[in-house]
């Protein structure tokens, strides 16, 4: 138990030692041996770094935060995985933040295209000359969507209607609403996901 003890203690010590690029390679070195205490200081030290990137992608620091805590998780799974000669471990992070930022972009458009009514680039609206089939579907799907938000409280449909449909920020709709800015994100985050749950189990109904 004491070499033990000692072992780590030299571990500690020696990472604390090192700096910059090479504190963060050993800090990824001592996750993917099971350091919970070496993810807290790497996120400590490297989180403004991933929330700065998130954030110009997504221009939404609500959501740069999520994206920062994603990128951690991944970081705590996937350190075994981790090869220094490959890249190193800024690149190896930033490459995990463009990935999962690019990826909530995406599905924000997609979501608000499916709160508005859009169709996504590259598809043309149903027309008349659609078959039954397409036509039917389609308005199936705004239905299902109607259907959904409808069945939210009511300070969370509001919510949602004037981030989604208004395009105001979080920041924006507690400016106009009166409400704390915690509370409507809350709100918001809350009605979400009933309306992905909702909108999920019609697709496997």
């Amino acid at each position: 138990m004491g070499e033990s003890s000692q072992g780590a203690a030299g571990v500690h010590g020696n990472r604390e030692s090192v700096s910059g690029p090479d504190r963060w390679s050993q800090l990824v070195l001592s996750i993917a041996g099971g350091d919970s205490r070496a993810l807290s200081e790497f996120y400590d030290e490297a989180s403004r770094y991933v929330h700065t990137i998130a954030l110009r992608i997504l221009r939404d620091p609500d959501e740069a935060e999520e994206i920062t805590l994603d990128v951690f998780q991944q970081v705590w799974k996937l350190a075994s995985s981790y090869d220094p000669a490959r890249c190193a471990v800024p690149a190896w992070v930033a490459m995990m933040a463009r990935s999962r930022a690019l990826d909530r972009w995406r599905s924000l458009q997609t979501r608000r295209r499916r709160m508005t009514g859009e169709m996504p680039e590259g598809f043309e609206p149903v027309s008349s000359d659609a078959g039954p089939e397409s036509t039917v579907a389609a308005r199936q799907d705004q239905v299902r969507v109607r259907t959904a938000l409808e069945a939210l409280p009511a300070e969370q449909r509001r919510m949602i209607q004037l981030s989604f449909w208004g395009g105001l920020s979080h920041s924006e709709v507690a400016e106009q609403t009166g409400v704390p800015l915690g509370t409507v994100k809350t709100r918001i985050r809350l009605g979400m996901l009933k309306l992905r749950e909702a909108l999920d189990h019609g697709q496997h109904a």
